[in-house]
């Protein structure tokens, strides 16, 4: 889920998706394989820094450049594309300020005590064997309640994290968990933004959708929590005597007490109670800063001379803690709302590069291609798969890869004969749970930023996400769940 509640069905329904005629299909791949190339380039043979720290940002600003140069050469004006990229960038405003508020509520949540408080107590009540599977439990349960993966990697997440960390366990591993479990929940929960979309875009009901979409996805959360059973048992971990240590090292530098969870138990309430994303967020900093005062004065003494400087501090730039446990002055540090400074340019240059990509006619035309390609119900199934996954790569953004896709193989369903939810639940199972997978997408840069785990790290253990397109083909070769359109329906 973006957290972009402000997107109406109304809205969605009357996007325009951008076609071109004049648009072959070889000249629409031309600033793909540019950034495919480019991205492959920097990743393999300049370990990510070709053009410095930013340099994904700027090959994706490349890949736009070349966009538009073909756009130019199929007389597409730059008043077309850049009103495009406009209503990308519009559409990302609130998911950059939910990422500031999650840098500030990283900074608040560690100097008030909210997190290591969190490390503190699951440290003694997660045993190392059941960590990834309960890891995957808990952030699903979140997730499900919340409607929002968003909102669980940013809560429950960073503790677990934190928490595996401690244990030492493979960060990877743990992000994989939370992730597949966050994403389990998004894709299950009535209150998903994205669960709303699909069924809206393919033409059936909601809960039509979420009960054909079990089909598929409960299979692959059984499969995804016994992997991760067999990884807790045949993982390493530091041994019950470095976690006294590390117990006694949090407690001496933290007042630690359980007045402390009522932090993030007022965060995930008004999340229940349906408030605005961007109200809970900045309710849960300040009641963090409020507590931060109360219970950690010590600990703001050590950030800063005056209360209100360390608070701001922890809001707004980066923060550490030092204690004697070197394994703990990773874990207890954080970049505040310039700690999201990387991801916000990352995204708003995905959305530049996807915008001039829909303004020229790219978009659709490599979907009809697709759609042309689709000549068996397992290949208009696979054809799906392929666009929702591909609009994840070149668009960023999982609205995208539900929404043109919906709207391309809508007919091309019910000239199959086939029921809506069947494209309604392929949207899902590869498009909503696979932007978590790739680096510049909205989703998988905040899952990385807010984790602090990368994700080429996360990637195969995120289990669930990339089981899921597999799961759906599997289904749809074998004609397992694949309904038919009914007279009544037709």
């Amino acid at each position: 889920m973006h957290e972009n509640d402000n997107l109406s069905e109304i809205d969605i329904q009357e996007q325009h998706i951008q076609d071109n005629k004049e648009l072959n299909i070889w000249e629409a791949l031309i600033p793909v394989i540019v950034l495919m190339a480019l991205l492959a380039y920097n990743i393999f043979y300049k370990d990510g820094e070709w053009f410095g720290e930013y340099s994904n940002q700027l090959i994706l600003l490349i890949g736009g450049l070349v966009a538009a140069v073909v756009g130019f050469f199929n007389k597409v004006s730059l008043k077309v594309m850049l009103a495009e990229v406009w209503e990308n960038l519009k559409s990302i405003f609130v998911p950059i300020v939910i990422l500031l508020l999650v840098g500030a509520l990283a900074g608040t949540w560690l100097i008030s005590g909210v997190i290591p408080a969190m490390v503190y107590y699951g440290l003694q009540v997660l045993s190392p064997a059941i960590f990834l599977p309960a890891s995957v439990i808990i952030a699903a349960i979140i997730s499900v309640a919340t409607g929002s993966s968003w909102t669980t990697s940013a809560t429950v997440g960073i503790a677990l994290v934190g928490i595996g960390t401690a244990l030492g366990i493979n960060p990877g591993m743990i992000a994989g968990a939370v992730i597949s479990g966050a994403y389990f929940g998004d894709k299950m929960s009535p209150l998903s933004d994205t669960t709303n979309l699909a069924p809206a875009m393919a033409g059936t009901d909601l809960f039509t959708h979420i009960r054909y979409m079990a089909f598929t996805t409960v299979p692959t959360i059984i499969i995804t929590l016994i992997a991760f059973g067999i990884m807790s048992a045949s993982v390493e971990v530091t041994g019950d005597a470095d976690i006294s240590g590390l117990l006694a090292t949090i407690d001496n530098t933290f007042n630690t007490t359980p007045w402390l969870f009522i932090v993030p138990v007022i965060v995930i309430a008004l999340i229940l109670l349906k408030t605005k994303p961007l109200i809970a967020l900045a309710v849960g900093v300040i009641s963090a800063a409020v507590v931060a005062i109360i219970f950690q004065s010590s600990v703001l003494n050590q950030i800063s001379d005056t209360n209100l400087s360390a608070i701001s501090n922890a809001i707004f730039t980066d923060t550490a803690i030092v204690t004697e446990n070197e394994k703990l002055n990773d874990l207890f540090s954080a970049g505040g709302m310039l700690g999201m400074l990387w991801t916000i340019l990352l995204i708003i240059c995905a959305m530049i590069f996807g915008g001039i990509m829909d303004g020229i006619g790219a978009l659709a035309r490599i979907t009809r291609e697709l759609l042309k390609l689709a000549t068996t119900i397992f290949g208009l199934f696979a054809s799906t798969v392929v666009s929702c996954l591909g609009l994840n790569i070149i668009a960023s953004d999982q609205y995208l890869a539900i929404v043109i896709p919906g709207k391309m193989f809508k007919k091309a369903y019910e000239d199959r004969n086939l029921a809506p939810e069947n494209l309604s639940r392929t949207l899902e199972d590869s498009g909503t749970v696979t932007s978590a997978l790739i680096p510049w997408n909205t989703c998988g840069a905040y899952q990385s930023s807010v984790l602090g785990v990368g994700v080429a790290d996360y990637f195969f253990f995120a289990i669930f996400n990339w089981l899921s397109p597999f799961m759906t083909l599997l289904f749809a070769a074998f004609r397992i769940k694949i309904r038919q359109l009914t007279m009544k329906q037709a």
